[in-house]
Order: structure tokens, then C-alpha cells, then sequence
């Protein structure tokens, strides 16, 4: 099953050098989750060929403009094209009040808004593929990232021991849940031996505008990708506090700390036309640091 991100937009608060306000889409198997929508996230969608149609769930992270302004044109877009299916958006309270003022209509599809709690960290949305958890951030308003969790998936059988044993289709089931298998001898062939070792849930954690807080740490440990705003520099740390964001340096040390197989820099100040300053800020502290590039494709692949 696929499990790949693609960031749209990376910049802070307005456009700047090419670079586009806060949107991502993760893809798990065939279903992609809209993360934040910032301005001009359709022309993204359109430049980069998503599927609007495999978007059922769209997750909110504030309610500030450069992460919502684009919502509104979107759902105005579904509606036209003659969307039919459900849409749920997950937000902190007073997203449904602003939409529905701006929209101005009735939607011809319907939609479902479900207000999160900032502070604390919940459960959001669930099915059989993967968990979406939120991760409580501290910024000017209610704010909170996301964690995605694939489920554990069933452990593959090994098809050699099939044959080798006669084992009939109808056990397999319970092979894959962890049983063993029992021989007509009434020997019993232990379930380790029947399966492929079971690969590790992919995980990724997006967190989206904050002052630094290693209250995130336990919700973050050990993902495959953090994406974390990077904002500023660290020589504008009284800025980035100010304002409540973060600089490159402090997101790689949440990183280092979480013990994270990758960080992606994003949300970048307008005032950085060169960003790899800000690379190489993060690298001195965590070296598996990158920039977040709108439009590139990041596969977590199964371990």
C-alpha cells in the first residue's frame, strides 16, 4: 500500500520567491487527505495533477489565512463539478461559521465540519487503513498538527510453507492474525515460521505554526517524516517567539530529540529568497534535515 506525501505550499503568511502558502495531500493506499489549504491551493492541485475526487477529509490545522483562504474556492469547485460524495473538514471551533458566511449557498453535496480540541490530543478520524491523531501546538490562536498512523497490517504468509505443509486456503486467515497451524500429526507449526516478519506502521507527523515545545516529543517518536515549521533563523529567535513560531535550529532539535528518520523545513518567512541557510542551520543539529519542495513526491516505503 502507498503511503506518499506531496506539499503543495511552503511559505508563511503571503507568497514570496515562488514559493506557495501551507497545503499538503497524503496519499494511504487509494484515499488522499487534504492537510491545511492555504491561497491558491487549487492552481497547486491543477500544476501538480491531484485527484480532487480521492479527497474525502480535509484537516485544518488554525484558522489562520495563509492555511484556509483556499477552502473556500475549493468547495465551491466540488460543488460545481457536481461532487455528490460526503466531505468532512476537521478544525478548531468557528471554521463552519466562516465558511458558511463566505459560501453564501447551499452546497449541493453534503459537507461535515468537526470541531477539534487544540488542547489536548485526540483521535480524529479512523478507518482500515490508517489513525489520524491531533497534536497540540501552541501559537496565537487554537492550533494543532496532525499525526497519521498506519494500521498494522496483517502478516504475510510465506507461500513455500503452503505447499510444504498442505495448509488449506481456509487457515490463512488465521495464520495472518497470528495463529499457528496444526498437522493432521497434531504437530503444530508455529505462526513465526509460517510468516514474513511484520513491517513497522508508517507514520507522519505535520506541525504547522508554533513556538518551540517539547511537549510534542511523545506523540512524535520515531516517525518516518515530521514535517515542522521552520520559519525563521535562529539569529531571529526573540522574533520567532514574538510571533510564536519556530526557527530551522529548534525544529531539528525537536527532530534529534523525537529521534525521527526525516525532518522537512517548511513555512518559510518571506524575508528568506535563499533557504539553504536555513538547511544548513537545521543539519548542524539533525542531519537527516530537509527543505520542503512544493510539488515533489516523498514515499514512506515499507520497512
Amino acid at each position: 500500500m502507498n503511503f506518499e506525501l506531496q506539499i503543495l505550499g511552503t511559505n508563511a503568511a503571503t507568497p514570496a520567491h515562488g514559493r506557495h502558502l501551507s497545503a499538503q495531500v497524503l496519499t494511504i493506499g487509494k484515499e488522499s487527505f487534504l492537510i491545511d489549504c492555504g491561497e491558491g491551493t487549487q492552481f497547486r492541485m491543477l500544476k501538480f495533477q491531484v485527484k480532487k475526487s480521492k479527497i474525502n477529509h480535509i484537516f485544518i490545522s488554525h484558522l489562520h489565512g495563509d492555511h484556509t483562504f483556499g477552502l473556500v474556492g475549493l468547495l465551491m469547485t466540488y460543488d460545481l463539478i457536481g461532487r455528490k460524495k460526503p466531505l468532512h473538514i476537521y478544525s478548531p471551533e468557528d471554521l463552519q461559521a466562516i465558511v458558511e458566511i463566505q459560501l453564501g449557498t447551499t452546497l449541493r453535496f453534503p459537507l461535515h465540519f468537526h470541531t477539534t480540541d487544540s488542547t489536548k490530543s485526540t483521535v480524529l478520524f479512523e478507518n482500515s487503513a490508517v489513525t489520524v491523531h491531533s497534536i497540540p501546538l501552541v501559537h496565537r490562536a487554537p492550533c494543532h498538527g496532525f499525526l497519521f498512523v498506519e494500521k498494522e497490517r496483517p502478516a504475510n504468509i510465506i507461500k513455500e510453507k503452503i505447499d510444504a505443509y498442505q495448509i488449506p486456503h481456509t487457515a490463512i486467515p488465521a495464520i495472518k492474525k497470528g495463529a499457528g497451524y496444526t498437522l493432521a500429526d497434531g504437530r503444530i507449526i508455529p505462526h513465526q515460521e509460517l510468516t514474513k516478519a511484520r513491517t513497522a506502521p508508517r507514520k507522519f507527523a505535520y506541525c504547522s505554526d508554533t513556538i518551540y515545545s517539547e511537549a510534542i516529543i511523545p506523540l512524535i517518536k520515531g516517525v518516518d517524516i515530521l514535517y515542522h515549521e521552520a520559519t525563521f533563523m535562529h539569529d531571529m529567535l526573540l522574533k520567532a517567539e514574538k510571533t510564536m513560531h519556530t526557527t530551522a535550529k529548534q525544529a531539528a532539535t525537536i527532530a534529534a530529540q523525537a529521534k525521527v528518520k526525516q525532518l522537512i523545513l517548511g513555512h518559510f518567512s518571506s524575508r528568506y529568497s535563499n533557504l539553504e541557510p536555513l538547511l544548513a542551520e537545521a543539519r548542524a543539529v539533525f542531519k537527516d534535515s530537509f527543505l520542503a519542495e512544493e510539488g515533489k513526491k516523498i514515499s514512506i516505503e515499507s520497512s
